[in-house]
């Protein structure tokens, strides 16, 4: 299912603020206006404190932050898969009891779906309380960092440190971790990644509802928090318009679209003919750099192949010639083979593996834009 939206909160009134002076011509001039507030399409994005638990609306910290934008002049959407708490805008992608390895593990199929420009990621508690794999807790979450920024390389992550708790478990181990955080941070800013460190360090046990969640006042203390981050990152020019969101690559053939083999996100899956459906495996978006995406991989040619009835399937985005395709002759073609997108034998039988063949204008290689 696709999911667009775009929500307009209030009307956006920019005060010029107008300083006149009187040259020497005495003319009137004005000072610049103040640049609008961003667009912003949000994904909060972790565990139960993101979903609200410990809250007693549901809304976490996300309401608080919904407030304070709105107010500052954002146009807002918050996005994710699920909805809690009965604030105007209720989606987000937080679950309960995950760790950082299961968010790792729906990244590139919520990324793709979404593309979001800002993430607030508050992540790594449960890794922590559960005592799961501590000492590769930061590495587990420097990888994370950059699935997301590789999956939405417009995106800002807003990476919150962890809040304190009561935990047996979890508190002994909290500052270590939060130790190694400013480091991984100021690794992916120096590789040009819109990251930024949000310290979460103003919340108290007096700010707990329990030994893990924030009350009412601890998610108003991180959204406060996320805000000054949101508020940093636009100010420094990392916060653009969000980028289109995806939609179906249609065939020739009626009723027949592009789509990924079980919306499976795994190297080598195979891009296939298949009834056209809504959901995330037959997401497309076009980049700039000339590939086709889905699910947070690229339309990719098996084994860099230029023959005709090369298969075609989806894989990490690497730059490669086997992943560009150019609009041609109401399809795509792959510029380095001269070969096109091609359901073979013009079949309308679903599940059926897309090649590359000569361009002929055929029905079987005619492919919409994504969402036409």
């Amino acid at each position: 299912m696709r999911y667009e939206k775009a929500l307009l909160v209030g009307a956006m009134t920019i005060a010029l603020g107008l300083s006149m002076t009187l040259p020497a011509t005495g003319a009137e001039t004005a000072a610049p206006a103040a640049a609008a507030p961003a667009a912003l399409r949000v994904m909060p994005l972790g565990d139960s404190i993101t979903w609200g638990v410990g809250s007693p609306s549901g809304n976490s910290y996300r309401g608080y932050l919904w407030n304070q934008l709105a107010a500052e002049g954002h146009t807002l959407d918050f996005v994710g898969s699920g909805r809690n708490g009965p604030m105007s805008d209720p989606d987000n992608e937080g679950h309960s009891g995950w760790r950082i390895d299961q968010i790792a593990s729906i990244a590139d199929t919520t990324m793709a779906r979404f593309r979001p420009n800002v993430i607030t990621l508050e992540i790594g508690t449960n890794d922590l309380n559960g005592l799961y794999q501590v000492p590769t807790a930061p590495d587990r979450l420097s990888a994370l960092i950059d699935q997301l920024t590789n999956d939405a390389p417009d995106a800002t992550v807003l990476v919150g440190t962890l809040i304190i708790s009561t935990s047996g478990n979890e508190e002994p181990l909290r500052p270590a971790f939060n130790a190694k955080l400013p480091g991984i941070v100021q690794a992916k800013q120096a590789a040009g990644k819109h990251v930024r460190l949000v310290d979460m360090s103003a919340l108290t046990t007096a700010d707990l509802s329990d030994a893990l969640h924030p009350n009412d006042s601890g998610f108003s203390k991180m959204a406060d928090a996320f805000n000054a981050g949101i508020q940093a990152a636009d100010s420094a020019g990392w916060i653009k318009s969000p980028v289109a969101v995806g939609g179906p690559v249609r065939s020739g053939i009626p009723g027949k679209c592009l789509d990924v083999n079980g919306g499976n996100s795994a190297n080598g899956t195979a891009a296939q003919l298949w009834s056209c459906n809504s959901t995330a495996a037959q997401s497309w978006s076009t980049s700039t750099d000339g590939t086709l995406r889905a699910l947070g991989k690229c339309l990719d040619i098996y084994g860099a192949g230029t023959a005709n009835g090369s298969k075609v399937e989806i894989w990490d985005c690497n730059g490669g010639a086997n992943q560009q395709w150019q609009p041609y002759n109401g399809g795509y073609r792959n510029p380095v083979s001269g070969r096109c997108l091609d359901d073979p034998a013009g079949s309308a039988v679903d599940g059926t593996q897309l090649v590359i063949w000569d361009c002929n204008g055929g029905t079987n290689q005619r492919w919409s834009a994504p969402g036409a």
